[in-house]
């Protein structure tokens, strides 16, 4: 049996040669918004790796909207310009697919990076600003309660996305990922936990999916039907009470009606009280779930580690695609290894064609390896 893994696939007008995605991953290493040598070297990388789509990591569309001072940004032509030599270089030397994870913090902004701790950065501490949310309620005990947004503030995020969107088709980029997950400001519209908000963008189910349908509407109506737009979601908040998997299935057929492209369904993230099982693609049920019950084409996420547990997932119908994350960053060649063990090709540069052990000489399509 031919590997599902290795053949190709359609996201909307984006066609794949494989169905091995690389997740977004914030790298907080930007300069005002502005992509670094970091960019150059992390995604140039990744862009080797044999993936079909690599997804640039969560890119703020507003200055208030990074979820670290040094996050990635797209409010400015002048960090279009930052990207776009990252651009050439990869389309220079891959075929890989390249999309952008389009984002706002939300209440969950001015924070540290990781390695700094990852705490709340106060709006009269260093480096620090005043978050805004769907309802003034904080992130974490001890955290900036943020101002609610109001009419003006949620026009003006939701043009923040429709101009990151067309400075994205400006850089050439194949397809539009809005981040709806892991408790950024989209993710917090639909939660009940985040949302006690009593106009028409709160309350009800309906009422709480309003502002993400719109930034998606707007932004699917602002780029060419030939760009693929999607959304990745958490599908349960893993706190009692809060968003969950049926609620995640009627907003995905909601975003259905409106031209979406492609479903990337993750987890959790809103809450500290959350309790998550983690556990090998834990999961994956849920983008199961959401296909099965939209039809929409699933990127499936979570501790996917290994060729065989990826080509399951997709053979057993749970997922149309999987997405690899810090797998790939231990790994940047784990899609050549999966290959290998598979039976199936990849694509890679000539220039490492010599690098293939004898026993996988066609591992790329090519049977010249030995020549000088």
């Amino acid at each position: 049996m031919s590997s599902l893994l290795f053949s190709p696939y359609q996201l909307g007008p984006l066609a794949l040669s494989n169905r091995i995605a690389i997740a977004p991953m914030c790298q907080y290493s930007a300069d005002e918004g502005h992509a670094t040598d970091w960019h150059m070297i992390h995604l140039g990388s990744l862009a080797l790796s044999g993936a079909s789509l690599l997804i640039i990591e969560a890119t703020a569309v507003t200055p208030e909207g990074r979820i670290s001072p040094d996050d990635l940004g797209l409010w400015q032509d002048s960090q279009l310009d930052a990207l776009k030599p990252v651009i050439a270089a990869i389309r220079r030397h891959s075929p890989i697919k390249i999309a952008v994870q389009l984002a706002h913090a939300g209440r969950k902004a001015s924070s540290a990076a990781p390695w700094l701790g990852g705490a709340n950065i106060k709006p009269d501490e260093p480096r620090g600003w005043q978050t805004v949310a769907p309802s003034s309620l904080a992130h974490a005990e001890g955290e900036t309660v943020p101002e609610a947004l109001d009419a003006a503030g949620l026009q003006r995020i939701k043009q923040g996305f429709v101009d990151a969107a067309r400075r994205s088709c400006e850089l050439g980029l194949d397809a539009i990922e809005l981040h709806g997950a892991h408790g950024y400001l989209m993710h917090q519209f639909l939660s009940p936990l985040s949302n006690t908000r009593s106009d028409e963008y709160g309350g009800s189910l309906e009422n709480r999916m309003r502002f993400p349908l719109e930034v998606f509407s707007a932004v699917r109506a602002a780029v060419p039907s030939s760009m693929s737009v999607g959304m990745r979601i958490s599908a349960t908040d893993w706190v009692e009470g809060g968003w969950e998997v049926e609620q995640s299935v009627r907003f995905a057929q909601e975003l259905e009606k409106l031209g979406c492209h492609f479903m990337h369904v993750s987890s959790g993230g809103l809450s500290p009280q959350q309790k998550i099982p983690v556990g090998a693609g834990y999961q994956i049920a849920f983008a199961e779930r959401i296909k099965r019950e939209t039809g929409m084409p699933t990127i499936g996420v979570g501790l996917i580690t290994e060729p065989q547990q990826a080509e399951h997932i997709l053979q057993s119908g749970q997922a149309d695609m999987v997405a690899l994350a810090r797998a790939m960053l231990y790994d940047p060649r784990w899609p050549w290894h999966a290959a290998a063990e598979l039976g199936a090709q990849v694509d890679a540069p000539p220039q490492y064609w010599r690098s293939q052990p004898h026993q996988y000489k066609k591992l790329f399509g090519e049977t010249r390896l030995g020549q000088r």
